[in-house]
């Protein structure tokens, strides 16, 4: 039961962040790590999305929130007075 306590934690943190910049690191897996930094577009029950946006690359990506628990995907987000790092360990 505390996962699932941990995975409502992670997504109430993340709904207070929606619209703001965030930097995004995710392990794809074969040492690839993909950095990028846009916007948190919206969270679902299963899911938040990321919308990216550079140059040549504008981009839609989805994560779970257990994503964020195994510390598949780091986000950092970006606030006026200092960055706040989004991890397991403000769920527990």
């Amino acid at each position: 039961m505390a996962a699932k306590n941990a995975l409502w934690q992670i997504r109430k943190d993340l709904e207070t962040h929606v619209g703001q910049t965030i930097q995004l690191r995710a392990n794809r897996g074969r040492r690839k790590t993909l950095e990028k930094t846009g916007v948190l577009e919206n969270t679902y029950p299963s899911i938040f999305v990321v919308r990216i946006d550079e140059t040549n690359y504008n981009q839609r990506l989805s994560f779970s929130y257990a994503d964020v628990l195994t510390e598949t995907v780091e986000l950092t987000v970006f606030l006026k007075n200092g960055n706040q790092r989004i991890s397991a360990a403000v769920a527990e």
